[in-house]
């Protein structure tokens, strides 16, 4: 063995990069391919005697199959031979092997033969191989019409893809294939890749899936584990809370993942302090650039989020509420805010945000007591009601549509069918109304009173404030008690939880005793405890989008901003504003980022 001056190694007269990986044929990057000539077995030369092979259990010789896949995956097809011969293991079946090869290069008289060897080595044979053939047809099909061989593609759909009388509707699709002008519109039309590597490798993929894994490994076997694992890894940490790409990009294999807490927003990053009597209400807009907050001192304070430094600034004060602000909803666009007051308010307030005029106010009777509302997913349209009886549906004119008499509700809520409307009564239940019918059914029933409840996006979950009891996770789906969730103090004052996180897989809590919950959707125990308020916490918001980013309310008049710790955050490079003013203009932390 010589060492060549340009770094290259000669190794029985083959030419190699130093690393060992030759240069790929055709099939080069596929599981079993090799550029000595298909050595899938092992039985090729190698430079040096390879000392006699090992006896090994099942599981290593699984792992030295997932390993000499992966490695022929990335190209160090000789690596793979070495390993595979001493090892004593076959990577794939040899009529396995040689099917592959002859789909990858195209061969499709041999690839067909190949699959009457493979008959007896297929689950539910018959099936398999008739679905096989007509993947193997289908591609003959198109490369002969992309190389303008239109008798030839008319052949093999006449007398080899028809006979199979397999998915016709497929068939007649392929058929009309042939009236496209060109290589570009048979692509598109075809949603294929076209003649070549590419396509023949997802072929050869779909095809795998026939095959026993003892004939064949699935493709990218050990990739594909090696995901599962991280995702695992990640549904098990209590604070993973950042959307990740799929797959292993900038994932490290070496040590097990688990967030850090002091990413999980536990840390007070703004006070705004301009509301000046209690605080009873805060939302996030739909695509989390503003914050609404309501008040006992009958005002609706707008906040645009910064983004980069999570923390909010004054964008305009909405007043004029005589009764304060106890409930707020956006529409799903973002453009307007309904807003309902305590209970003894009979009026509901719809604004234009970015206006901030007055769309419409909803006054039915001045006996109503509206305390609560919901848009219907349309943004159209939206339901109001309270707990002397009323409940309405209106439009944006606010027009009262439909009623419904006798129903005294707590809270709302518009399901996703854009039909059914949930509400809470003072029954200690949630049922389930539909004005288009009429009819209504019984979901939930507690045993004490449902002060609040939100529903998650995807309609399936539904989290409840009951007194004197705490947060209930319910399936809306089974009707069923999910979870109790433990920490929190609950009498009988309002107190609004919800969904948050990325998949909304956390649940957060004001609580009557000053502080901030936040669990795991999956844990019944507090993975955070935030405090910092002075007074009962009644609201708490979590932005939609930025996922760090989580609000609360208080009866001490403040609003806190949370977000991770100190060292996830920097300091913005030119505040327009100094960090010593106690409002919104800038409070503790106010500048500060997350390092993405």
């Amino acid at each position: 063995m010589q060492q060549a001056a340009n770094g290259t190694v000669e190794q029985n007269g083959v030419s190699a990069t130093a690393n060992g990986a030759g240069e790929p044929s055709s099939s080069g990057l596929q599981n079993g391919s090799s550029s000595f000539g298909g050595m899938t077995n092992g039985d090729g030369a190698s430079n040096g005697d390879l000392s006699s092979p090992k006896i090994m259990d099942r599981t290593n010789h699984d792992i030295v199959r997932l390993i000499g896949q992966h490695l022929r995956t990335i190209g160090l097809n000789r690596t793979a031979d070495m390993l595979m011969q001493e090892s004593g293991c076959r990577l794939d079946h040899p009529t396995a092997a040689k099917f592959r090869q002859h789909v990858m290069d195209g061969d499709w008289n041999k690839a067909d033969n190949d699959l009457l060897e493979l008959k007896g080595l297929l689950e539910n044979s018959t099936q398999s191989l008739v679905e096989m053939r007509f993947l193997i047809m289908e591609q003959k099909y198109l490369e002969h019409l992309e190389d303008g061989s239109v008798m030839d593609a008319l052949q093999v759909l006449r007398h080899e893809l028809t006979p199979l009388q397999h998915n016709t509707a497929r068939v007649h699709t392929l058929s009309s294939f042939m009236m496209c002008s060109g290589q570009d519109e048979l692509r598109v039309r075809a949603d294929w890749k076209g003649k070549g590597l590419e396509s023949r490798t997802i072929l050869m993929e779909k095809l795998q899936h026939y095959l026993p894994p003892t004939i064949m490994l699935p493709p990218k076997r050990l990739y594909s584990l090696l995901c599962q694992a991280v995702e695992l890894q990640k549904t098990r940490c209590p604070y993973h809370n950042s959307q990740c790409e799929d797959g292993l990009i900038d994932v490290s294999l070496l040590v097990d993942h688990l967030c850090s807490k002091d990413e999980f927003p536990c840390e007070t990053v703004q006070v705004l302090n301009d509301h000046c009597d209690e605080v009873w209400f805060c939302r996030f807009s739909p695509d989390g650039l503003k914050l609404a907050t309501g008040s006992k001192d009958n005002t609706v304070i707008i906040w645009d989020v910064d983004p980069e430094t999570l923390t909010c600034s004054v964008k305009k004060t909405l007043d004029g509420h005589s009764y304060g602000v106890a409930y707020l909803s956006w529409s799903p666009d973002g453009s307007y805010l309904i807003a309902c007051g305590p209970e003894d308010c009979p009026e509901v307030w719809v604004w234009n945000v970015d206006t901030g005029d007055i769309l419409c106010k909803v006054t039915n009777n001045t006996e109503d007591s509206l305390t609560s509302c919901s848009w219907h997913k349309d943004g159209k349209k939206f339901v109001t009601g309270g707990t002397r009886g009323q409940f309405y549906q209106c439009d944006l004119e606010g027009t009262v549509v439909d009623s419904w008499d006798g129903v005294r509700v707590n809270c709302l809520w518009c399901r996703n069918d854009g039909k059914s409307i949930l509400a809470a009564d003072t029954h200690h239940r949630i049922r389930n109304y539909c004005f288009e019918f009429p009819q209504d059914s019984n979901v939930i029933q507690e045993d004490h009173p449902v002060m609040a409840f939100t529903v998650n996006k995807a309609d399936r979950l539904a989290l409840l404030n009951v007194a004197t009891q705490g947060v209930h996770l319910w399936d809306i789906q089974d009707r069923c008690l999910v979870r109790k969730f433990q920490g929190v103090t609950q009498g009988h004052f309002t107190i609004h939880s919800c969904f948050g996180g990325v998949n909304e897989e956390f649940v957060s809590s004001g609580s009557e005793d000053n502080k901030v919950y936040i669990w795991h959707i999956k844990q019944e125990i507090p993975i955070a405890t935030l405090e910092g308020h002075t007074r009962t916490v009644n609201c708490v918001s979590w932005n939609p989008v930025y996922h760090e980013m989580l609000a609360s309310v208080s009866d001490d008049n403040s609003v806190r901003i949370w977000g991770p710790s100190q060292k996830y955050r920097r300091t913005k490079s030119k505040p327009s504003l100094t960090e010593d003013s106690s409002s919104s203009n800038g409070s503790s932390g106010a500048w500060h980022e997350m390092i993405s």
